[in-house]
């Protein structure tokens, strides 16, 4: 059976591009200004005050993950306090030497691991389908696990310690994914699966993207009437049923043309167009180019 979790990981084919140790002791506060990549903090040891743009305040502890999938400004420090330093993340992502906030001296009083990530398939409808605004974990054995491993490894200077970090990061981001479904967060592919009536229609259009799919089908699998699967299904996946099949067969297309060498025509035929021309028109009209072009671009 079709895992959509597991496909739209795959494509976005995550990785860390970078991480750091951050660490702070005292009385401290850093503001960092707009960045707009997927950035993830892991805190290791203590805790802090994290308060993003647009929500509210986080009190951070120890084994807790968070992860912003197109990071606003935010603030972080050790309390509620109005003087803080300026930083500008893309500067500070040039460096990768591990940071300290506050005094500089003597042991800290939290300890985090932070970094972002770069996703090799750039597609904004299909990440947004995924990753909620602001993604905060507390309290998942499997997740603290994790956490453990990356600052042991961070700690550590063995060989092989990038590729390591690398892919516990890789399984953070997916196990962090898996506790983000449920009602409690925004719509999105996670809280879809989490819906009983609409999990077995996301595993069939992932499934068989190349069938001819109407609401009327997908509704009948959901045991709802039309109305009521377009309605449940736009307000927990925040989209329309068949955008967001026509945003999974796009997906697939640029993976196809992109990463498996596949022509137009077979790629028109896998995600379910009878014709190049209606393939074609479609593709542009989403990616904003043609599929022909698109394969041409380098990877």
């Amino acid at each position: 059976m079709s895992d959509p979790l597991s496909d739209v990981v795959r494509l976005l084919r995550p990785r860390a591009v970078f991480s750091k140790g951050i660490s702070g002791a005292g009385t401290w506060a850093v503001r960092y200004t707009e960045f707009g990549e997927p950035s993830f903090c892991v805190v290791l040891e203590g805790g802090c005050r994290l308060t993003i743009d647009g929500h509210a305040p986080i009190a951070l502890e120890a084994g807790d993950f968070v992860l912003l999938p197109a990071t606003p400004g935010f603030t972080m420090g050790s309390g509620d306090t109005h003087f803080h330093t300026r930083i500008d993340p893309h500067a500070a992502a040039a460096h990768t030497t591990d940071i300290r906030h506050g005094r500089p001296d003597g042991p800290p009083d939290v300890r985090l691991l932070g970094g972002w990530f770069l996703f090799d398939a750039h597609d904004p409808a299909l990440l947004a389908s995924l990753l909620p605004a602001l993604v905060h974990v507390r309290g998942r054995s499997r997740l603290s696990m994790l956490v453990r491993l990356l600052g042991e490894e961070a700690d550590a200077d063995q060989p092989g310690r990038e590729i390591v970090l690398a892919r516990l990061i890789d399984l953070l981001l997916v196990e962090t994914l898996r506790a983000s479904g449920g009602e409690e967060n925004p719509p999105g592919l996670l809280r879809g699966l989490a819906d009983a009536r609409l999990a077995p229609t996301l595993r069939e259009k992932h499934a068989r993207p190349a069938h001819g799919w109407t609401v009327e089908q997908l509704a009948k699998l959901a045991a709802l009437s039309r109305s009521a699967f377009f309605d449940r299904f736009t307000r927990q996946i925040g989209v329309a049923p068949m955008e967001y099949l026509l945003s999974w067969r796009m997906a697939l297309a640029r993976d196809l043309l992109r990463h498996q060498d596949a022509s137009v025509g077979e790629a028109a035929e896998r995600v379910g167009y009878g014709s190049l021309s209606s393939f074609s028109a479609a593709f542009s009209r989403y990616v904003g180019m043609s599929p022909a072009r698109y394969a041409r671009q380098p990877a």
